[in-house]
């Protein structure tokens, strides 16, 4: 409590230098601009979910299946191939359907596959567990080179300089409170039932930070139907070749 307590503190100091300086490390002025102000709250909504995954899938194959960290790691590495593999087609989606559309159905589809996570258990064929983390890493992967251009899409190359840090601050700051919302919910689930984790706890931790990569959909309702077609190529424009490039997992 005391951290959280000194990080809100900080916070609100921040924001009133911010205000008051003339050129503050992050320019907060550009949430003004729709498109910005969704990529980066949207995205960083949907993080917190995702960043919960890598901590609660290996611990769920673990404690919850008895698996080795070996065998555990084996599985799960399976994502990382969809994400890779996503890089090679991203470009095209979202020329073709655009960048709304995509992140809209994207995350709900993304969150879906964080959800699916709760259902699963030792009885289920690892098959069946492959294929779903290997969809999982695909449409995610998706989801992140969307927003992660999105983002520069109507800032102007005198404001692309003030945007990356903002930009790179809320996603390191999404994914680390989804490994806290992730220790929290697993906290809170073992101290209700008073004993050591269970299949269950994980079960219900994957519900709880699918609901909220999902309400990362709403940021993006409200973006205009063209919003980001200069990027994309969307309706016929022409988009630049960077698009479909970058990190795959953040």
């Amino acid at each position: 409590f005391l951290t959280v307590a000194v990080g809100l503190v900080s916070g609100v100091l921040y924001l009133l230098h911010a205000r008051r300086a003339k050129n503050p490390l992050l320019a907060l002025e550009l949430f003004r601009k729709q498109v910005f102000r969704a990529s980066v709250l949207g995205g960083g909504l949907f993080r917190i979910g995702i960043g919960a995954v890598p901590f609660l899938l290996p611990l769920m194959f673990q404690i919850g299946f008895g698996l080795t960290p070996f065998q555990s790691g084996m599985i799960t590495f399976v994502a990382a191939i969809g994400a890779i593999g996503m890089k090679f087609v991203t470009a095209l989606i979202f020329r073709v359907a655009g960048f709304r559309r995509v992140l809209i159905f994207g995350s709900l589809i993304a969150a879906a596959s964080i959800a699916i996570n709760g259902l699963l258990t030792p009885d289920t064929p690892y098959l069946l567990i492959l294929a779903s983390l290997l969809a999982g890493g695909f449409i995610r992967s998706m989801f992140f080179t969307g927003i992660n251009a999105l983002a520069y899409a109507e800032i102007s190359n005198a404001d692309t300089s003030r945007a990356t840090p903002i930009a790179a601050v809320f996603q390191q700051l999404s994914i680390a409170l989804g490994v806290a919302l992730a220790g929290g919910i697993l906290e809170v689930s073992t101290t209700i039932h008073g004993g050591p984790l269970t299949l269950s706890d994980f079960h219900i931790a994957f519900f709880i930070v699918a609901a909220v990569s999902a309400a990362a959909s709403l940021s993006f309702m409200r973006l205009a139907p063209d919003a980001g077609n200069a990027v994309s190529g969307h309706g016929g424009l022409t988009a630049p070749k960077t698009l479909g490039v970058g990190p795959p997992g953040i």
